[in-house]
This record gives structure tokens, sequence and C-alpha cells, in this order.
């Protein structure tokens, strides 16, 4: 069947993934091959403190997503979409969205940009013995708890924004296990909620106005492959405003963007991972056993399909890179020259592949928010060398380079090379690694391990969602690693590097000299 008798047919499967900047929708085939798109771009907005988007900014973003897509439909085949064989919903990760028992919003949504919840994330990383970070669900809701909020008498129910719209939707109350292990830490053995750490909750919440214990708050958990409902009549209005699109198609589990950008890298097998770099960067990888012990730099959350992953994110990536670009431009400008910037970038990340392994002694801080990693709450832009280092154009695009990766190495070091962590090859995908040869080289530099780049890498958390939905439909016995492997990836193309000696001892003296230096960043954030 041609994409068209597929679409008209059904037999398409629908991914719509909620980011911070942009709402995306992807319609791809059972081989995952994409056969339209759509997009509406959105931004989250500071009420009160607190970064929100509004409940009627969220499903005014899902119809305007859903009607680009059905235009794309239409505009390439000519057809009027009115069913799928899935459907998918995904959403950036964590944040908190609590509910009353008729269903309404009690407070307005509160997104992971939030940094308002640091007491209760230290009470409950001690509580747990486990990392709570401050963007997480429980965070959200145990400081709600400690601030005496009037709503928290009223919750009976909370979740993220996949499970938020999931619920709209399909009217089930269910999460994903990868997003949901943003919400509360996972017992992966189980493949539910830890419920030592549930009663662990409940007895702290003895002496609050929190009404239910946590296990009757919490969204069902599901696994990759389980169906999660189905598009009822109001979940189709909601989606669909042309009335076009018939209820009873069947949806899988909502993901969160972390899950659905491991299924799109083909990194959801135990000792793969990704690494995602663009505006701010994370990397995760797929454990074989627990950590040794609880790191605040490292987030464990899981797989779609319930393996433990150990993620490090960091805040700060390629916009200093970008600004560096920018200097460059005005320089061509004095000499009337108009470079075209896609090239401009090409060829400033390519000359740094020239420069020394180590930079030759020059510092860069990319710092334009603070770090938690390195434990900075605010940032500042720092160039530093002496006068005896090589201060040259390749190696300051190196430094460049290597400080977009840096904060991320002091992070993924502490798995790697503390916990003995082993990774046998990671994905790469995002803005960083657009110049073939030179992010893939510097990042299996980073972490001494491949790193590889699949054609496909630039579809996202988008096309992710809807091969999960696919999974659900087709998976035909498989595991999830083995569906993607098998079906989706089987013949994909991909740039591989291996690490370089010279580069990784170089990086490694690099890091050193980094991480001593912080002494001058430190010192940058407190004079300006």
């Amino acid at each position: 069947m041609g994409a068209k008798e597929i679409i008209e047919s059904g037999k398409a499967y629908l991914g719509i993934e909620f980011g911070s900047t942009r709402i995306k929708a992807v319609v791809c085939d059972e081989a995952g091959e994409v056969l339209a798109m759509g997009g509406f771009g959105w931004e989250n907005s500071l009420h009160d403190g607190i970064w929100t988007y509004s409940e009627k900014e969220i499903f005014a973003g899902l119809k305007a997503c859903y009607s680009d897509m059905a235009k794309d439909v239409s505009d390439k085949y000519g057809i009027v979409i009115k069913k799928f064989a899935g459907i998918g919903i995904s959403a950036m990760m964590h944040g908190y969205l609590a509910f009353n028992k008729d269903g309404k919003l009690l407070v307005p949504f509160r997104t992971w940009r939030n940094t308002i919840t640091g007491e209760a994330a230290e009470k409950l990383t001690k509580e747990f013995n486990y990392n709570i970070p401050q963007r997480w669900s429980i965070a959200h809701l145990y400081q709600a708890m400690l601030n005496k909020e009037e709503h928290v008498k009223d919750i009976d129910f909370f979740t993220t924004l996949a499970g938020f719209v999931h619920w709209k939707l399909t009217g089930e109350k269910v999460l994903g296990v990868g997003d949901a292990s943003g919400m509360f830490p996972i017992d992966t053995k189980a493949g539910n909620y830890d419920a030592g750490m549930i009663a662990k909750f409940d007895a702290l919440a003895k002496e609050t106005a929190l009404a239910k214990g946590l296990g009757d708050l919490l969204p069902k958990v599901l696994a990759a492959g389980e169906k999660a409902g189905v598009l009822t009549a109001e979940g189709a209005a909601l989606l669909d405003e042309s009335g076009n699109l018939e209820a009873g198609i069947p949806l899988c589990p909502p993901e969160g963007d972390a899950g659905t950008g491991m299924v799109a890298t083909n990194s959801v097998k135990i000792r793969t991972g990704n690494i995602s770099a663009g505006t701010s960067v994370f990397a995760m990888v797929v454990l074989e056993k627990d950590l040794s012990k609880v790191y605040p730099e490292i987030d464990l959350v899981t797989t779609p399909d319930g393996a433990l992953v150990g993620m490090v994110h960091c805040n700060n990536c390629t916009s200093e890179i970008n600004n560096w670009v920018k200097i460059f431009k005005e320089f061509c400008d004095l000499y009337g020259i108009e470079p075209d910037m896609n090239d401009l970038f090409t060829k400033l990340y390519s000359v740094s592949i020239s420069g020394e392994a180590n930079c030759g002694g020059v510092l860069l801080y990319n710092y334009l928010s603070g770090e938690p990693v390195t434990g900075f709450e605010k940032g500042a832009l720092v160039l530093a060398r002496s006068a005896e280092d090589h201060f040259t154009l390749a190696n300051l695009m190196r430094s460049n380079l290597y400080s977009a990766m840096a904060t991320l190495k002091i992070g993924l070091d502490l798995m790697l090379k503390e916990e003995g962590v082993k990774v046998d090859e990671m994905y790469g995908h995002g803005g960083y690694f657009k110049t073939r040869g030179v992010g893939t080289r510097i990042a299996a530099a980073a972490i001494n391990a491949p790193v590889s780049v699949m054609e496909t890498a630039s579809e996202g958390g988008a096309w992710g969602i809807a091969l999960l939905a696919a999974f659900m439909d087709q998976s035909q016995g498989k595991t999830l690693s083995e569906y993607l492997a098998d079906v989706i990836f089987r013949n994909a193309k991909c740039e591989k590097v291996a690490p370089e000696t010279e580069d990784v001892e170089g990086f490694d003296e690099y890091i050193e000299k980094y991480k001593k230096g912080l002494a001058i960043e430190r010192s940058a954030v407190e004079v300006l």
C-alpha cells in the first residue's frame, strides 16, 4: 500500500508530543516511515512566580497541531483523516497537575522548569535514600503540603502533562512507566511505584491535609505494548475540531519526552544510551544494575518498558557556541561578506578538530543559567587562559564544543568511572551533532565509548511516541528493543564514531583543569 492508502484505510499511527516550545505531530506507517507531520509553537508563561501553560493553551495547542498535520495530509494526498491504527501522547516530563474529585484543575500547571521545591526534594531524598530532583511531581506535591497550600485537602488525582491529555482523550488515568518514573520512584522488578517509599510518604503525610493515600492519587502504571484505552467521542472532539476523526481508536500508554527520545534513537536496550544536545543537554544510560549509592547529579528513571536508566541533565549546551558564531558573522559583516549561516556553523565546528586535544589550555564556561550538576544556581560566561596557553581559532572552537559537554561529562563520569557502568554505544541527537564527524567525535571522547547519529535522529519524540503506538499494535511477542532493532531500525543508516585515544586523554586533561577552574566561574557569578 502507498502512503495515501495507508492513511485513508486507518492503518497509520499518530504520535503527538508537547515540547517546551513546540507541539509536534508525526504520522507513520508500521515500518516507522514518516508520512505526514504538523506542529504548533507555544511558550510557557510566568504567572505569580510559576512557569506554566494554561489548560486552555494546552487544548488549543493540541487542536492546532492536529489541524496542521491534517492539512499536511490533505495537501500531500488529497484525503481526510478518519481513523488511525493507534495514537500516542507524549510530553515534557515531571511537573504538577492536581485535580479534585470533579476533575477540576486545582492550581495552574507547575512545569518541570520551576525550582520552588528545594525543601521537599531534599527531605524526600533523605527519607527515601533515593535522588528526588526538584522537578519531580512528588517534590511538587510534598512542597505544596509543607507550604500548607489550601488546595491540598481537595486533591483526588495528580499527573503529568502527557497523563492529563491522555486522560481527557480516553477517560483513563494511566501513565507509561517511563513518565511515571519522573513522578515517583519505580520498583523496576515489580514494574510499579516503589511500595516501600509510598508507605514512607504516607507516614510523612499523616500530619498534613492530604485526604487520600499516595497510591490512590497516582495514575496507574503501564508498560510499552499495553493498551491504555480508546479515543472517546469527547476526546475525538478535543483532538480534531473538524469532526472527521472517529472515536474508538486505541491509545498506547502516554510517555515522557525522555522515553520517546530513547525510542527514537533505538537506545532502550541495556548498555545503550543517548545524548540529546541542543539548548540544554542530557544523557541517559540503560543500567544493568542499581547504583551503589545516591548521587544528586544522577536521576534514576526508566525506559518505556521499565528498565532502569541513569540520567544526567544539564541546563546549558549550545547557546554559547551560537553566540560565538554570531561574533564571527559580525566580523564577516565588516568586510561586506554575507556568509551562509549553516556553512559558517559547519566551518567553525570543523576547524575545532584541528585544535589540540586539550584545547591548548583554553577554558570556556558556557553557563548562561545555573547548573545544578556543578552546584551553580546562577551562571556567567567565562573565557579563561594564561599567557602560555595556545589561543587559536581551532582551540577556541574546540573549547566551545568541549564546554558544551563538560558538565555532562562530570555527571556521566560518576556512572562510567566511579560506578563502572558499561556502555556499548551511545546515540546522539540534536543540533550539536549536525556537523558530520565533529559532535560525534567529541562526545565519543567525553564518554570513551562509540557515538552514533542516525539519519532519523531529527524526527524526535513525536515520532518516538508514534512508534510506541505501532509497537502496541504490532509487537507480536517481541520485546520493545527487539521490535525497534528488527522492524524500525533494521536498515537504518548512521554515522558511527569510535573514541580516539588522543581525544579521550585530551578531554580528561581539559576536564581536570575545568573542575579546578570552577572557582573562576564562581567568582564571575559573584562579581557579574
